[in-house]
């Protein structure tokens, strides 16, 4: 029954995971738009309901899965809470910075200050490190699987968006895209210094 519910949990992850890649991919290769959908239409609610089931089946493997990998015991789980929590809740301060419109992938305000002069997408930088965490900190194999692809989420996702927020916000998008570096760079550093900032929209 246990691995019934493990291999149900962890095919509804992959399912939904591998769900979301594709409308990603689609998006990235094609003319079509998956994401972001600007408003509450289908794309919206099919992207957010594969992301929900996957973070339930996240909890669902951590929690049937546990230790399964053979990584070193104390240092995977020390190594694994130490990236997890405080990135995780960067990327939750980061979504809040935004804000929730804007984070559901709807059309809103462009944000160029606060996190997001450090970089054009903290939340996913946070978001990458985070599930890097959470696959040490749980040690199992089948979480790593989903990990990998939920990664590569965070990858793809910037590339994804770019041509959709041109299309929104125009030559402000390219002002702010020519000094904020898309992941983290020297405009990070140089914001974190103390250098280069400036009063934005919404600032």
């Amino acid at each position: 029954m246990e691995d019934a519910l493990l291999w149900g949990c962890f095919g509804l992850g992959l399912l939904a995971s591998l769900g979301n890649l594709t409308g990603f991919l689609t998006s990235l290769l094609t003319e079509y738009r998956y994401w972001p959908p600007g408003e509450r239409d289908w794309r919206y609610y099919v992207h957010w309901t594969l992301s929900n089931l996957l973070n339930v089946a996240f909890v669902g493997v951590a929690y049937l899965d546990w230790n399964s990998l053979g990584l070193p015991r104390p240092t995977s789980l020390y190594a694994g809470l130490a990236l997890f929590v405080p990135f995780y809740l960067a990327a939750l301060a980061a979504g809040l910075d935004l804000g929730g419109e804007e984070t559901m992938g709807l059309s809103g305000d462009l944000r160029t200050g606060g996190w997001y002069r450090y970089s054009r997408n903290p939340q996913y930088v946070c978001y990458m490190v985070a599930t890097i965490g959470f696959a040490l900190l749980v040690n199992s194999v089948l979480v790593t699987i989903l990990a990998v692809i939920f990664a590569s989420w965070w990858v793809l996702l910037p590339f994804v968006e770019e041509p959709w927020l041109r299309e929104e916000y125009g030559e402000e998008y390219d002002q702010y895209a020519s000094r904020v570096p898309r992941f983290v760079g020297l405009g990070t550093l140089r914001a974190l210094s103390g250098g280069g900032l400036h009063r934005h929209q919404r600032e």
